[in-house]
């Protein structure tokens, strides 16, 4: 089992930028692939980034990519997004996963998820 807290969610002005952070505990969190998703109101819950476990391998969505970088301190063990330049469509919830396939899309590859973090982006 593996233990996900997401933390650095709030509010900014278009243009700003955020970092969101995951802390994990449990099972070795280095042994595991990890992403962050993201859901709209309204919407369904939606990929946003991966990176497999040795943190050398990433993937993201065509909304974010330029724009946010995904990362991770095996040491620490946790799971970062940095969010730049920001806009209002980018509010939304957003979960940490951990386990899957690396570079994994699909919300069913991934066995552990956070509870989430509000991230409010305004215009």
């Amino acid at each position: 089992q593996v233990q996900l807290v997401e933390s650095g969610g709030g509010l900014v002005q278009a243009g700003g930028s955020l970092r969101l952070s995951c802390a994990t505990s449990g099972r070795t969190f280095s042994a595991y692939n990890a992403a962050w998703f993201r859901r709209a109101p309204g919407n369904e819950r939606k990929f946003v980034a991966a990176i497999d476990w040795t943190g050398g391998g990433t993937n993201y969505a065509d909304s974010v990519k330029g724009r946010f970088s995904i990362s991770r301190d095996n040491d620490k063990s946790t799971l970062y997004l940095q969010m730049n330049s920001l806009k209002p469509e980018d509010t939304a919830v957003y979960y940490c996963a951990a386990s899957g396939r690396a570079m994994a899309t699909k919300q069913y590859e991934y066995s552990y998820w956070g509870q989430g973090t509000q991230v409010t982006v305004s215009s």
